[in-house]
């Protein structure tokens, strides 16, 4: 077997925007047309060619086996386009892809699942679709079952499943039925955390086992912690693939200059059930901002709808500092109630007091993220605002606050002190 897993070269991805049909003209206006441009370009074939967008262009890059690789970029930047194409679910529009081993795919929610078919159904039928023989997957069915806590709900039709449960069956199977090549998308993020955990665990295992790892995500905590290298993708080019710490450093900064931004606006959807229309940066006095001192209180303000009462509803933020996650926020963190209740319906607003002094001077990303505890993600808003934290008072120094005071916050703490001696 070649020591390469993957080798792909001058991959190129090209679709067509925009959904209106042809428009079928007479002979007698072809003539014209021909007539006034002789040369042939047409006026419709000048405004094909602006509909033109190429997802993937000139890509290429090479895995060798048992390399766990990071794949990031921002949204758009054609990363579930490559798995895709990796996956065999697309076929690219030039260039060459060339895959030494069994490819087993988890890409979106229920992929390879067939609605009517129970989760025991499709375990089966997914294990036939990698190409393992019945006996391989009896020899793992138990396993799958465990990781993915569905035994309650094997014999039901995976139409009923929640996303958490199809993710989690989904990833059990495509993870335990021994792939020499996972390739996963940030899907994962649909699971609790929880989950998530098991799933990085389970990756890690299958990376030092000797298997190959493709892995999407928009958390670098993740991709710093699996992949020893990572792609990083901008407009459909790699911009650099390297190691992961490098690879990651070239996003941050990147995404600097484009995301900073201290409101979030959304389109209402009545599809979603619990969902985060807006949120905000503010200071004390309410008035939005977007930097900040060392000292200085910060607040957020979160605008959310819940269109129908579930027990269990929370809606949550994330605060992110060079791609680590320093910690989330439940509403239901102070009030016990929200867990065991049924949430009224209607639109609300969220003020948020974060602890000060707490973070150091640096540049900070905030998601919010709506669902229902310990069974799935409803609505994934990934760094929609942001806000920077500053030296700017005199006594940062001083008190010692500056960025080269170890660890990832700048907290005060109260110390209690007495002579003993």
């Amino acid at each position: 077997m070649s020591e390469l897993a993957i080798r792909v070269e001058h991959l190129g991805k090209k679709y067509r925007l925009g959904g209106q049909q042809a428009r079928y003209s007479t002979f007698r206006e072809a003539l014209v047309n021909a007539a006034r441009v002789p040369l042939g370009w047409l006026k419709g074939e000048r405004r094909a060619e602006q509909n033109i967008l190429w997802a993937l262009d000139d890509v290429s890059f090479e895995v060798r086996h048992g390399e766990a690789v990071g794949i990031i970029g921002r949204n758009g930047a054609g990363k579930s386009t490559l798995l895709k194409i990796l996956a065999h679910i697309t076929s690219p529009t030039r260039g060459r892809v060339d895959i030494y081993g069994r490819v087993g795919s988890l890409l979106e929610v229920g992929t390879g699942f067939h609605p009517e078919l129970t989760g025991r159904d499709n375990i089966f039928l997914n294990g036939a679709i990698l190409g393992m023989t019945r006996r391989e997957i009896d020899h793992k069915f138990d396993e799958i079952v465990d990781f993915a806590e569905i035994e309650k709900f094997l014999d039901t039709p995976v139409k009923f499943y929640s996303s958490g449960m199809y993710v989690r069956l989904a990833f059990a199977v495509a993870a335990h039925l021994e792939p020499e090549i996972l390739v996963v998308d940030e899907v994962l993020a649909v699971g609790d955390a929880g989950f998530q955990k098991k799933c990085l665990g389970k990756m890690e295992d299958v990376a030092q086992a000797g298997r190959t790892v493709l892995f999407v995500s928009h958390q670098l905590d993740m991709i710093r912690a699996l992949c020893g290298r990572t792609i990083l993708l901008n407009a459909g080019h790699i911009l650099t693939y390297d190691t992961s710490e490098k690879a990651i450093n070239t996003y941050l900064v990147m995404n600097r200059s484009q995301l900073s931004r201290a409101v979030f606006e959304a389109n209402k959807d009545s599809r979603v059930s619990i969902q985060v229309i807006g949120a905000r940066v503010c200071d004390i006095h309410k008035h939005t901002k977007q930097t900040f001192d060392v000292f200085e209180q910060i607040f957020l303000e979160i605008d959310y709808v819940i269109r129908k009462s579930v027990i269990g509803a929370h809606v949550c933020f994330e605060i992110k500092n060079n791609g680590a996650i320093l910690f989330w926020s439940f509403d239901t963190d102070n009030n016990e109630k929200l867990v065991y209740d049924a949430r009224q319906l209607g639109i609300f607003r969220s003020h948020i007091k974060l602890p000060c002094p707490l973070l150091k001077a640096g540049h900070y990303l905030v998601s919010f993220y709506t669902g229902i505890a310990n069974s799935e993600r409803i609505q994934t808003l990934e760094e929609v605002i942001s806000f920077d934290v500053e030296l700017i008072s005199k006594g940062a120094t001083y008190l010692s606050y500056a960025e080269k005071r170890p660890g990832m916050i700048a907290v005060s703490l109260d110390w209690e002190t007495e002579k003993i001696s």
